[in-house]
């Protein structure tokens, strides 16, 4: 955890620190909401809130007008629960072995996606009192009714009798595509199932980030965005039309001087070409900083974009601040990792990954700083 002092905040002191701007979420929750009306948005805060921290971000979300929230785990449910007493909150990992009691204990809607879970929730006497969710795989081959399940319920459909259906869904595989046919395949495949279980009248979703943007025919009821909010593309391909939400930043430890051919880091994998000036940051692979970005990633100083030179360290990584004026490139500097001019989604195509990736192993020593949407800043350790 970031170290603290009386007096000090952690930003003050801190050798890395991630700003996140509940504005900006919030802002992205409203431009989603406009585009999808009028289904619902029901906001994804699975994963700490896709690494954001679930506290703040749902809170935020919350006063945005969000009503319905998206976990993975029954203990993520259980910890929204106590932030947001009201909220409707499913879990889309449906019910955990052993567990259906705790389900209806905290108010949590299992997302159930399997004749066992079926059968495990009516067991457990919850069938029709506390809610459930239906999951239908429709071309994932991960959670959901396969197709032979499906079939196994329209041939015994009381299976389903006495359950609280409150809401039948699926998951697009390439929603990220618009030119992708498998999106309209599955949601021929969502619609037609959804008609053979006699599931029309339940509220139903398909879209998450990427489905949101496809258009009305993906829709339905209800979408769940997740990673749109917090600032990644929704579109591969396309201009993005979501507000960036995170700022990471590391200070300079020091600068020195090095002539042409002098190597750099583990493994001596870079060697400089030319006399450099060469800054090392105090951040690195235990802090979710990839050791992917290798000779790879890239920093900005104000306009100026650095390259990372060498290989990434588990609390280090050095950069190529040679063609950065030397008033900036000092001792106590703050560089951007991700700012203005570098998106989560530049550092994920660098380290050979995706925004998803970099967010949720956004690591526990950056001192963290939020910007609200009330106007009164907020830092958590």
């Amino acid at each position: 955890m970031p170290i603290t002092e009386p007096g000090a905040r952690p930003t003050d002191i801190a050798a890395a620190r991630l700003t996140i701007d509940l504005a900006a979420i919030a802002g992205n929750f409203r431009l989603i909401a406009k585009r999808a009306a009028p289904a619902t948005v029901g906001v994804a805060v699975k994963a700490d809130a896709y690494g954001l921290g679930m506290a703040q971000v749902a809170s935020a979300l919350h006063s945005a007008g969000a009503r319905v929230f998206f976990v993975a785990w029954l203990e993520e449910g259980i910890a929204l629960r106590h932030l947001l007493p009201e909220a409707e909150i499913l879990c889309l990992n449906g019910v955990a072995p052993g567990a259906a009691d705790a389900y209806a204990t905290y108010r949590l809607t299992p997302v159930l996606g399997s004749l066992e879970e079926i059968d495990e929730w009516r067991a457990a006497g919850h069938g029709g009192k506390a809610p459930a969710g239906l999951q239908i795989d429709s071309g994932m081959a991960r959670l959901g009714l396969s197709a032979e399940e499906v079939d196994q319920l329209v041939a015994d459909r009381q299976r389903l009798d006495g359950l609280n259906l409150t809401l039948v869904m699926s998951h697009l595989a390439c929603g990220d595509d618009p030119a992708d046919p498998m999106n309209l395949a599955q949601r021929a495949s969502f619609e037609r199932d959804r008609g053979r279980l006699g599931l029309v009248s339940i509220r139903s979703s398909l879209a998450a980030s990427g489905g949101s943007f496809l258009g009305p025919d993906f829709h339905v009821d209800l979408v769940r965005p997740g990673a749109a909010l917090y600032g990644l593309t929704p579109l591969m391909g396309q201009a993005n039309l979501m507000a960036q939400v995170v700022r990471l930043q590391a200070k300079i430890l020091q600068v020195r001087r090095v002539d042409r051919g002098m190597t750099v880091g583990y493994g001596a994998t870079h060697r400089t070409t030319r006399p450099s000036r060469l800054a090392t940051l105090s951040t690195g692979y235990a802090d979710g900083y990839f050791r992917s970005l290798s000779n790879r990633g890239h920093a900005y100083l104000g306009s100026v974009r650095l390259p990372v030179v060498g290989r990434v360290s588990m609390d280090l990584l050095t950069l190529d601040v040679t063609d950065a004026p030397p008033e900036l490139a000092r001792r106590g500097a703050w560089v951007d990792l991700i700012g203005p001019d570098h998106t989560v989604d530049d550092l994920a195509a660098e380290a050979g990954t995706i925004g998803y990736e970099i967010l949720t192993a956004m690591g526990a020593r950056y001192a963290r700083h939020y910007l609200p949407v009330d106007g009164k800043a907020g830092t958590a350790a």
